[in-house]
């Protein structure tokens, strides 16, 4: 079959087309748009514990707590005022929504979706309706959490890491345990769980077996080796969550006790469970998967910033090679650093010592990928695209997050610094202005790829400046105030613990010293919502008024994706593609123009070439 019969005689009905589509763009897509959604869900519960925090002697006001019905707030805000019980929930929601619904799904399901085909010169998925089934399994998943608000328990209110025992009580006065928010949280971790094993075994497949003429494993882009570890990650990883999952709903449903020790009381006297059960064994199921989730969310947004940058400094990625033996290497040691996440749990010093090490190691792939970006900027000819704006961004971000991270490696520190605005501050770094801004370089990237529009510019600006400004306003001071040991559960930003006049309590001056950074961090947050506003409006509207792309190739790239029509039509290809060399070929000096696609065939030199004393090239 040649390339063009993928295109003969492909109109599927709207509901195959839009909504049950098999075709890895569409579905690409849908993960992009539902990822986005429940990324804006989850910033407006930030809002609102941010409100909590800096104002909580303050009704929520009316331009916030509009989206809650009368009966909601009368149930779950004190005279307008978030507390304890509801700032947990929102704060467990936050976590979950922005982790597992937000950047995985964007960066994976979306970019994975779409590029990874394109690039590796591939007609679809290999497993097509297994993706079908795979983006539908998260929206359900999706809005089964979601929709737990609704109950009349209320969402999941055990943080989003759902430690036991705490959270196997959580909701415990309700008849039926089956529809409580925390059971709810718990099937729908076991929906999403289902669709990103689907999707790894797919992704796998698909980059192994699928590769066009000629797309031997030097020849992939970056991207694509970026989606392959991703999807070991999540292949290895998530499967043990999924069980501790399906234990936990077992505990709390059927009163077994895989994570109820013994001995425990309740308000109600001795808890009625067999006991014997470990908390501990909880643990260690969610951060074995815990930390390579991490990669899961880095790596595809770093992936997005290596194929923007060699394309807009016009010269090829430096130390490609390495890069791809760093990213192999770091999905190795993110299975083997999960309990620094554990250190107050008691370990002793052997354990700590080696989880110490690994942890510290992980760093060094981690700072050859970086390194190898930033020495890519040397000596090019850089276009300040609109991506390449995000891209550069990205990395010291990044790097403030990663650096961040470092003093967490060690038990001694970790000891002081545990559960403090430190730590938030550390992953929120390294998660919203790292992660995120790479993501948002791959939007503006490939959206002329899938619409055949650009972008503005204009709203591009609007968005990325206060964007970059807030979001260092919002994070930084978190670092401060978590050295100074402000807690990262206070619902009332530490005004429990302001000292009465005249005290001579150390820790309530201490307190008195910091909190006003969180009138700061707040204002910052309303404004970074602000700042969205523009992106809002560029994504839905550029598609029919943004500037039309002058050719396929509107960046002058050289990866697969840009060889297809645009947008890439059914079977994504209209010829027998075929990669005839690497991905990053610019500024080649045997090479008439700055870039050599890695689809234009070799020129032969004719013998009349070598008569005239033309050297044979390799040039189009």
């Amino acid at each position: 079959m040649s390339a063009d019969d993928h295109h003969d005689h492909h109109n599927p009905p709207f509901w195959q087309k839009y909504i049950f589509s098999t075709d890895h763009k569409m579905i690409g897509m849908q993960y992009g748009i539902t990822a986005l959604l429940f990324l804006l869900f989850g910033f407006f519960l930030m809002m609102m514990m941010r409100w909590s925090i800096a104002y909580p002697q303050e009704p929520v006001p009316t331009w916030m707590s509009w989206v809650f019905t009368d009966e909601w707030k009368a149930r779950w805000l004190t005279a307008g005022k978030v507390e304890g019980e509801t700032y947990n929930m929102f704060g467990a929601m936050h976590g979950t929504i922005m982790v597992f619904l937000g950047v995985v799904p964007l960066g994976f399901g979306a970019f994975g979706n779409y590029v990874t085909p394109l690039q590796i010169g591939a007609p679809d998925m290999a497993f097509p309706k297994l993706n079908c089934a795979s983006y539908w399994l998260y929206a359900v998943g999706g809005l089964m959490m979601c929709g737990s608000f609704f109950l009349e328990s209320g969402s999941a209110k055990s943080g989003w890491t759902n430690y036991p025992p705490l959270s196997s009580f959580a909701d415990s006065q309700h008849p039926n345990q089956f529809f409580t928010g925390q059971t709810q949280w718990l099937l729908g971790l076991v929906f999403l769980i289902s669709s990103s094993l689907l999707g790894s075994v797919n992704f796998i497949t698909t980059i192994i077996n699928l590769r066009c003429k000629g797309m031997t494993w030097m020849r992939l882009p970056f991207l694509v080796w970026a989606m392959l570890v991703t999807g070991f990650l999540l292949l290895l990883a998530f499967p043990p969550l999924e069980v501790a999952g399906i234990m936990q709903v077992v505990d709390r449903t059927f009163g077994s006790s895989f994570f109820q020790p013994t001995g425990l009381y309740t308000d109600a006297g001795a808890a009625d469970y067999a006991g014997g059960g470990s908390p501990l064994l909880f643990q260690h199921l969610f951060w074995f998967l815990g930390h390579p989730e991490v990669y899961v969310l880095l790596l595809p947004s770093i992936a997005c910033v290596a194929e923007i940058i060699p394309t807009n400094t016009r010269k090829p990625l430096w130390g490609y090679k390495s890069m791809v033996y760093a990213v192999i290497v770091l999905g190795f040691l993110s299975f083997i650093v999960w309990a620094h996440h554990m250190y107050l749990t008691g370990m002793g010093p052997s354990v700590s010592t080696f989880f110490q090490t690994t942890t510290v190691l992980i760093s060094v792939p981690s700072v050859v990928l970086i390194t190898s970006l930033l020495i890519s900027l040397w000596g090019g000819s850089i276009r300040f695209s609109m991506p390449m704006i995000w891209a550069c961004a990205f990395l010291p971000m990044f790097g403030i997050g990663g650096l961040t991270g470092l003093p967490l490696a060690f038990n001694l520190v970790d000891l002081h610094l545990h559960d403090t605005y430190y730590v938030i501050g550390h992953f929120h770094y390294v998660v919203a202005p790292g992660i995120l801004f790479g993501l948002f370089a791959g939007i503006y990237y490939w959206y002329p790829k899938m619409f055949g529009r650009y972008m503005s510019n204009v709203l591009g600006h609007l968005h990325f400046w206060p964007s970059l400004i807030f979001i260092n306003l919002v994070f930084f001071p978190m670092l401060l105030q978590g050295m100074a040991g402000f807690h990262r559960r206070w619902y009332n930003g530490g005004d429990g613990y302001l000292p009465a006049e005249g005290s001579e309590d150390v820790f309530g001056q201490t307190v008195t010293e910091w909190i006003g950074l969180n009138q700061l961090m707040s204002i910052s947050v309303f404004c970074l919502a602000a700042a969205q506003i523009p992106f809002i409006i560029n994504l839905f509207t550029a598609w029919k008024t943004g500037k039309k792309v002058e050719n396929d190739n509107p960046w002058d790239a050289t990866t697969l994706e840009w060889a297809t029509p645009t947008p890439p039509g059914h079977g994504n290809f209209t010829f027998d593609v075929a990669a005839y060399r690497g991905p990053y070929e610019y500024s080649r000096p045997d090479c008439e123009e700055d870039f050599y696609p890695q689809w234009h065939e070799p020129v032969e030199t004719t013998s009349s070439d070598l008569d005239a004393g033309i050297a044979p090239k390799d040039s189009h």
